[in-house]
């Protein structure tokens, strides 16, 4: 048995589901901690109570006024310090749901206890969320992320230190160097949206900068530090250059240059992820739209070399392939069109020699790094709007889950936004709905989860919360948190987070250690017998 840090409250009602706790003055008892009660019943039966400890009130026994702290520092009143903790039950075996009893001694779980009361014991398929506050391993049933009774992670908190996008490749570093994945391992995928920096084109390269405690806790979880393996990096082309680079500043080396040909804008009907905003598609536009691309679909563009050029082709058959549209329906396609060609006109593009070369494949490696960063907000939902269709339609056409795919996308708001609809929306929320059956697992970011897509946020089996504004936490979609668990959330550093899971009846605070992949440049390990060069990639 475990340590006695108390004994269950007589003072306050003790009930089947939460308790309070008696802690002696010399036991040290901290939120997190898990407790273990037993109550015998008169058939001779034993009843074991499992709990987390999410309060902790210390205050002097015996005070009246607040002034009698200090009496009682000058020796004038005898006080003494009492502190207790409130228990919420998680677990309760067998399932005969009775208060313990006043007096009853209360036990740290520790060991096996400690995995019954969070029910690690019953996971057949678990994998590392990351450690608890004392270094053990908080474990996520992959069942409820692999499709087999749930799909999809959502994860909130405040840019830049909530670290969503961090714990994101953390999970797939854990989850794609265990034995989980199986036979499967090899061909499974995930699909990465760099929205933010370049931090993510080098996942491919160990992190240097890696201090020993790190080291450690990756030791702890069963993981070897490192890179990621098998790693496709992909970038836009450079707008206005001739010759197909990729628009990147601090690594270019390993990097694709992506983009799209004329004759697969027209026959893969992608016209409409230009007209990716909400207003666009709930307006008469869409009609337009539709007809606009059932047209290019036919069309000769095989002497079209710029999408300016395509832009001037539909603009000249505007008339006759909008019917009956009204004029300033006509004129407002028009104008989002040329504003469009600004910002995406570059990704498009026919003449190349070998386009072959400069199509995003997300089967030819295990991680697929798209870097959208450099682009404008039009050009992002364009690209993520046709990425993510095309995956999906490859998944459908195949008829299995498995092998899995992941796709990680930040900035969510931006793509399947609460309020409005668009082409993006409906294949983010298609996935959300039905990702599950095809073996297709988002894993979604965004400062605020109040202003995201409901069923987006509901399909998702693992809630994880980084720091968040105080006004945000206050919002229902945080409505798995308690009271405590939301005040706790604003205070939260970067590296810690509060995941929801579905077996689990109470979130649990977990840590993750400093990426073992470079971030950047500087972390980036120098070959034996390279030279370092200070300025190269900037």
């Amino acid at each position: 048995m475990s340590r006695e840090i108390g004994k269950v409250l007589g003072t306050a009602d003790a009930q089947p589901l939460e308790f309070w706790v008696a802690v002696p003055a010399d036991e040290l008892v901290q939120l997190d901690d898990l407790a273990l009660v037993q109550r015998p019943l008169p058939d001779g039966r034993t009843v074991r109570l499992y709990g987390i400890v999410d309060q902790l009130i210390a205050r002097h026994e015996g005070a009246r006024l607040e002034s009698d702290v200090f009496l009682s520092e000058e020796g004038v009143i005898p006080l003494q310090h009492a502190l207790k903790a409130h228990v919420t039950v998680t677990r309760v075996e067998p399932e005969i749901f009775v208060p313990p009893l006043p007096g009853q001694r209360v036990f740290l779980a520790a060991g096996p206890d400690r995995d019954q009361a969070l029910f690690f014991d019953s996971m057949t398929k678990r994998f590392p969320l990351g450690l608890s506050r004392d270094g053990e391993i908080v474990y996520g049933n992959f069942e409820f992320l692999d499709g087999s009774r749930g799909a999809h992670v959502n994860i909130s908190g405040i840019s830049g230190v909530a670290t969503k996008t961090t714990y994101a490749t953390f999970l797939l570093y854990g989850l794609f160097h265990s034995e989980l994945l199986g036979s499967e391992r090899a061909n499974t995928h995930a699909l990465i949206f760099n929205v933010k920096g370049e931090d993510l084109l080098f996942l491919d390269k160990p992190n240097n900068s890696l201090k020993a405690s790190a080291r450690e806790d990756y030791q702890r979880l069963g993981m070897k530090p490192g890179a990621f393996e098998s790693v496709g990096l992909y970038a836009p082309l450079r707008r206005g250059h001739q010759v197909p680079l990729p628009d990147t500043g601090s690594r270019a080396e390993g990097v694709t240059g992506f983009c799209w040909s004329i004759e697969e804008f027209c026959r893969q009907r992608l016209l409409r992820f230009l007209f990716a905003e909400a207003d666009d598609v709930n307006s008469q536009l869409s009609s337009v739209i539709d007809r606009v691309e059932s047209r290019l679909v036919h069309e000769d563009v095989s002497a079209i070399f710029t999408f300016d050029d395509l832009k001037e082709h539909i603009i000249g058959n505007l008339s006759i392939w909008a019917g009956a549209a009204a004029p300033g329906t006509q004129a407002a396609f028009q104008r989002r069109l040329e504003a469009a060609a600004y910002r995406v006109g570059h990704l498009v593009r026919g003449g190349l020699e070998d386009q072959q070369k400069h199509r995003i494949d997300w089967r030819r490696e295990r991680v697929t790094v798209i870097d959208i960063h450099n682009l404008h907000d039009r050009a992002k939902r364009f690209v993520v709007g046709v990425v993510l269709k095309r995956m999906f339609e490859e998944k459908e056409s195949v008829g299995t889950a498995r092998p899995l795919v992941f796709v990680v996308l930040d900035e969510l708001n931006k793509y399947a936004p609460r309020e409005g609809w668009s082409p993006i929306k409906d294949v983010l929320l298609d996935m959300a709905e039905r990702g599950r059956s095809l073996g297709i697992v988002l894993i979604g970011a965004q400062q605020t989860a109040s202003e995201i897509e409901r069923r987006v946020v509901a399909n998702s089996s693992f809630r994880v919360v980084g720091r968040l504004d105080a006004a945000e936490a206050q919002r229902g979609e945080y409505g798995f948190l308690s009271g405590a668990g939301r005040a706790r959330a604003g205070i939260l550093k970067p590296g810690s987070l509060i995941v929801s899971q579905p077996e689990i009846p109470i979130p649990l605070l977990v840590r993750f250690p400093f990426p073992a992949w470079a971030t950047r440049p500087s972390e980036v390990q120098q070959e034996v017998g390279v030279e370092s060069d200070p300025f190269r990639g900037f």
